[in-house]
Formats: structure tokens, C-alpha cells, sequence
């Protein structure tokens, strides 16, 4: 099975989101020392490796990993929520960390 060879963040700066995923992706790059790709606004290539809705559409933020093989895998494309309705991020960095596992060894 191939490794991740980097972590991709597809965001918008402007995004209310963009700092919970964006902090989600550097702590996971830091700690796995993997390389992390932000790409700003790239509906592209949302829209051929990303999460999309029955229409099609995708959305933003979206974390992804590209593999060795050129594979990309879906990290983390929808954030999580307390019982409370707040971002839970400790429950994102497992689920991502999940995702991640069985290419990282």
C-alpha cells in the first residue's frame, strides 16, 4: 500500500472554517512530518478528489493526502461538533488521524 507523500488543505482565507482546518493540517503535518499543500479556492481539484453532494458541487474547506502512487485520499472534508454545536477539534484530529493510519506505515 503507498504512503502519504503530503497533506493537501483546499481553503479560502476568508472561510469561517479556514483557521479550524488549517490548524487541524499543520498539527498533523508537524507531528507525522509530512509536507502540507495549501491550495486556495482550487474547486478543481476539489471536484476531481474531494467530497461533492449529490449535485456535484463541492465545498471548502476540505482536507486531503496525496499518496505516493498519486492516489488522494479524503482526510477530513466535514467538521465535527460538540454536543454543544462547537468545533470539536480534538474529535477531527482523530478522525483525520484515522483516515491517515493505514498509509502511514
Amino acid at each position: 500500500m503507498a504512503k502519504v507523500k503530503k497533506l493537501v488543505l483546499v481553503t479560502s482565507k476568508s472561510h469561517p472554517l479556514n483557521k479550524h482546518f488549517s490548524k487541524l493540517a499543520e498539527r498533523l503535518s508537524k507531528e507525522l512530518k509530512l509536507e502540507l499543500e495549501v491550495r486556495e479556492e482550487d474547486y478543481v481539484y476539489l471536484t476531481e478528489h474531494g467530497e461533492t453532494d449529490e449535485l456535484g458541487l463541492t465545498w471548502l474547506p476540505q482536507l486531503l493526502a496525496e499518496l505516493e502512487d498519486g492516489t488522494v485520499i479524503k482526510v477530513l472534508t466535514q467538521p465535527n461538533l460538540t454536543s454543544q454545536g462547537k468545533l470539536d477539534e480534538e474529535k477531527d484530529y482523530n478522525v483525520a488521524m484515522d483516515s491517515l493510519r493505514p498509509y502511514l506505515e
